[in-house]
């Protein structure tokens, strides 16, 4: 049994190693407005949202407007030969073949003067969806952002859980060897160094799991931040709160800022647009057009040569006194069309306001928690060092000392996720005010 216990199992050994390697880890230390920039720069989603933004600007420019003419130009050669028989009454027959070319060309410009202000309210309902693409950027922006930290924050808990399962690995290690030290010298027994060994396998293995749960959500942050998904690096684990927060101003905020409800209001500026444009079917549209010519025939059977060479313009009226009713249907529905985006206007506004309260109670709890928690850490952490106190005086038993540990390494477990836990808490409801892309991160 001796021999037994003197050989530690292959799964200590490979676990020490493993351990040694993680207290000389030199990765790269990924701060935080590092990774918001990296994300900037490299975010898939942002890039498209981006590029959405830019067509949008390309439909609101003015060559895209109607409010610039049109200038044409074509030419034109044609050439044909034809041979004639003419039969006269006094019976003669005269034979001829005739050659002709022509040539023309022409230099064309069409304006419209006057189109029912329908071409006015289109270019004001572009210019209104190029607002709306940058709002619908800066939500895709914003939902980066939070998920994110989201992700980055359990980077740093599980590297914070990682090191505390460490500091639990040093201890359980060196219970071990005194176990076996006081086995060898007839001062424990051997259910103690079972038990010691048991928990320092347990150990291991949790911080094997931790490990590799730690590496997957690296990569998932990797994959936010569009690069390389095994790029190793470190997290900061220190976390700032925002004070001086009011449920009052965050309302006010939130009505004035948050991006869903400025997509509504750009929703119903849009609407009011499409009236404009379906009105402009009652009036009548002036178009003006101009154009420079020139002409030239070749020889036919009463002339030479025929050129012609000059301007001419015109302008038009046209009016669609009655289009069946097409043009009155369409102004009704665009009213209802208005008339629906306010309804839904509201209704954000309603979910909006549900929305920040209920995210202010529950950051208000996770506050609440967070301390509750740290409380709890110093009185475990003050307990554990009682206990280990004790126990090297040999007044407790393993199973004490070992409850004693594993309530330590559970508080700190439940500190770091309650302290991450209100920071996630804090920027959602940053996020709600439209103030997240400016929050302490």
């Amino acid at each position: 049994m001796k021999k037994y216990i003197k050989n530690i199992p292959v799964l200590v050994i490979l676990f020490g190693m493993g351990f040694h390697s993680y207290s000389q880890d030199t990765t790269t230390l990924l701060l935080k407005d590092d990774a918001v920039q990296i994300a900037l720069e490299n975010n898939y989603d942002i890039k498209v949202a981006r590029n959405n933004v830019d067509a949008a600007e390309n439909n609101a420019s003015i060559f895209n407007s109607g409010y610039l003419p049109t200038v044409s130009a074509s030419a034109q050669a044609n050439y044909n030969k034809n041979s004639t028989t003419t039969n006269f009454t006094d019976g003669s027959i005269q034979e001829r073949d005739i050659e002709n070319t022509s040539y023309n060309s022409s230099l064309g410009l069409n304006y419209t003067l006057f189109d029912g202000l329908g071409r006015k309210y289109n270019y004001s309902k572009l210019q209104e969806q190029y607002n709306l693409s940058e709002l619908q950027a800066r939500q895709v922006i914003e939902s980066t952002v939070l998920q994110l930290f989201e992700v980055y924050y359990e980077v740093a808990r599980l590297s914070e859980n990682e090191r505390n399962l460490v500091e639990t690995l040093d201890i359980s290690r060196d219970r071990l060897q005194r176990a076996k030290f006081g086995y060898e010298y007839g001062q424990s027994t051997q259910l103690d160094v079972l038990n010691a060994e048991v928990d320092y396998n347990t150990d291991s293995v949790n911080y094997l799991n931790i490990t590799q749960q730690l590496d997957n959500v690296k990569r998932n942050l990797n994959v936010i931040l569009g690069r390389d998904v095994n790029m190793s690096f470190s997290v900061d684990t220190t976390i700032n709160y925002m004070g001086g927060l009011t449920l009052d101003d965050l309302l006010d905020e939130s009505f004035e800022n948050n991006v869903g409800l400025l997509q509504n209001e750009s929703f119903l500026k849009a609407s009011e647009f499409d009236v404009g444009i379906s009105k402009s079917g009652y009036v009548p549209k002036v178009d003006l057009n101009a154009s420079y010519r020139w002409q030239r025939n070749g020889a036919s059977i009463f002339f030479d040569s025929q050129q012609s060479v000059g301007p001419n313009a015109g302008v038009t009226l046209s009016w669609n006194i009655f289009d069946g009713g097409l043009t009155n249907t369409r102004v009704q529905n665009s009213k209802i069309a208005v008339e629906n985006e306010q309804i839904l206007k509201e209704q954000a506004e309603q979910n909006l306001e549900r929305n920040v309260n209920n995210a202010w109670r529950f950051y208000q709890n996770a506050l609440f928690v967070l301390e509750a928690q740290r409380k709890n850490l110093q009185t475990a952490q003050r307990n554990f060092d009682r206990t280990q106190e004790q126990n090297k005086l040999g007044q407790i038993t393993s199973i004490e000392f070992r409850q004693a540990q594993y309530n330590l390494l559970q508080a700190e477990f439940t500190f770091n996720q309650a302290k991450y836990d209100a920071k996630i808490a804090e920027l959602a409801l940053l996020q709600l005010a439209g103030h997240l892309l400016e929050a302490e991160y």
